[in-house]
């Protein structure tokens, strides 16, 4: 029987080592973390998982559970392939490997259903994708599906049906270099043991949560990011196939950052999960420091500007910003807004309120959303659910969308900094989740899934799109670290 060894704790490692024990192999299944802690960044996400789909037929077969009342009050509308691509392409300035996020986007959907097949459930993003206008739900932004239970339920649910399978799971077990002979990967080198194995998955994150390689590679100040997720994904992974021989690839310098609380821990916290972010600041405005507005908060839905928009706050002056918005707005801003742990200040008047923000210059900031109110161009109607080309006029930066005057008491107002989530850069891997050499070549025996395959994401990436990467190519790894191996065993 084919060995397999998957290294990771996440949605990638699971989905990898589900596939390989389908497939009829032998797997081990190391966690660097303990078991309280496992499941890597996955288990911080809210579960969203992008797929392509072309109406209800594609969301009820996952969410079979949807009532005919359910699916007659929501407008679901459709992402095709298409739709999918050009994201995949605009956000990413175009520099995506277009044969990896092809695997990606034609094998969203079928990935979303074995994993539905195999017990994982799907429930609609109410709330955080879609607004309720004229008693419909409509979602927006392409990104509808989530796991039930958010990150947490979805790794619960992996873990589950991984054990049911038959992996064996170790956990606290840190790898430390890949075991290579005669040119094939044979299997991991822990602190004290190794462990042979006919080939070897690498399912284990990127290396956001190494402060020093953050400033090696994004730049200086990264090393002040605080960590959305887990403390375990330090490019372990990484590091042991570039020492083996492989190829690095994809954007270095470049990672998914988005706002996150001002006073958060500076690691993911399990009981808090994803709720430290703070998204729905296309309603409205962002000052930094001197009291000054630095984005465009309505240039696009926020699935395709937060993940970059972390590091813009990351740059200004203090590394952190706070997010103003008034109460006509209040009732649509997202749940993370009402957690006890929550850094906000609030006030009657705009000019209470600029008081209230700490280290930011009050007298500029007043300024700055006076200014802000006499640029809206109320002539287009406000729709948080379309891009409604409400604007501001004359000011820069511009609001593109969402553009309402802060002229309704109570106003509040939100501090957030950098949260860093997963590094763009990472190992060359080809479309069968093989890892390539220096050379050009596959190496014999070694595999890649999740974060540290890079060439997918550039720059920004569109919400959503990380979880259901790592299970495609977490799939694929399975596969092909059972199916290929065999066929090199049989040559």
């Amino acid at each position: 029987m084919t060995r397999v060894i998957v290294v990771g704790g996440g949605n990638a490692a699971l989905c990898a080592a589900i596939g390989a024990r389908e497939r009829g192999a032998e797997v081990l299944l190391l966690e660097r973390a303990p078991f309280e802690q496992r499941g890597g960044n996955s288990r911080f996400t809210a579960g969203g998982m992008r797929f392509a789909y072309e109406g209800n037929e594609e969301i009820r077969a996952l969410v079979p559970e949807l009532t005919p009342e359910e699916t007659a009050r929501t407008d679901f509308g459709s992402y095709p392939r298409e739709a999918f691509y050009d994201d995949m392409g605009r956000t990413t300035a175009y520099r995506t490997d277009p044969e990896l996020a092809g695997k990606l986007i034609d094998e969203s959907f079928d990935t979303l259903r074995w994993m539905a097949g195999h017990g994982v459930r799907f429930l609609p993003m109410y709330g955080r994708q879609s607004f309720d206008t004229d008693g419909r739900a409509r979602f927006w932004g392409g990104l509808t599906i989530e796991a039930w239970g958010g990150g947490q339920g979805l790794v619960d649910s992996l873990y589950t049906i991984a054990g049911r399978l038959g992996v064996d799971i170790r956990y606290g077990a840190r790898a430390r270099a890949l075991a290579v002979k005669k040119g094939k990967v044979r299997g991991v080198r822990l602190a004290n043991q190794e462990i042979a194995a006919d080939s070897v998955v690498l399912a284990c994150g990127g290396f956001e949560s190494n402060a020093a390689w953050r400033a090696q590679y994004l730049g200086p100040g990264w090393e002040l990011a605080k960590v959305r997720g887990t403390r375990f994904n330090t490019g372990d992974g990484i590091r042991m196939a570039l020492e083996a021989g492989a190829a690095s690839r994809g954007n270095w310098s470049g990672c998914h950052a988005v706002a996150w609380d001002m006073h958060a821990p500076d690691f993911g916290e399990l009981d808090v999960g994803d709720s430290f972010q703070k998204h729905s600041y296309p309603l409205g405005v962002m000052l930094n420091a001197e009291g000054r507005r630095f984005v465009d908060e309505g240039a696009d839905f926020r699935n395709y500007t937060y993940a970059k928009y972390g590091g813009e706050i990351l740059r200004q002056p203090g590394q952190f910003a706070w997010q103003v918005f008034d109460a006509k707005v209040a009732p649509l801003l997202r749940d993370e807004y009402r957690i006890r742990r929550v850094t906000k200040v609030s006030a009657d008047s705009l000019e209470e309120l600029t008081r209230k923000l700490d280290g930011v210059d009050a007298h500029q900031a007043l300024h700055t959303l006076q200014e802000f109110n006499r640029a809206v161009d109320r002539a287009a109607p406000f729709d948080p659910a379309a891009k409604d080309g409400r604007a501001t006029r004359d000011i820069d930066p511009p609001k593109s969308n969402w553009a309402n005057p802060l002229d309704t008491p109570p106003f509040e107002a939100y501090g957030v900094t950098c949260g860093i989530t997963f590094t763009f850069g990472g190992l060359h891997v080809d479309s069968n989740a093989r890892i390539i050499s220096e050379d050009g070549l596959p190496i014999a025996g070694l595999y890649a899934a999740g974060e540290l395959v890079g060439g997918v994401f550039y720059f920004n990436y569109p919400g959503g799109t990380g979880l259901t990467s790592g299970a495609v190519f977490g799939r694929t790894a399975g596969y092909s670290a059972t199916s290929l191996t065999k066929k090199s065993q049989n040559r």
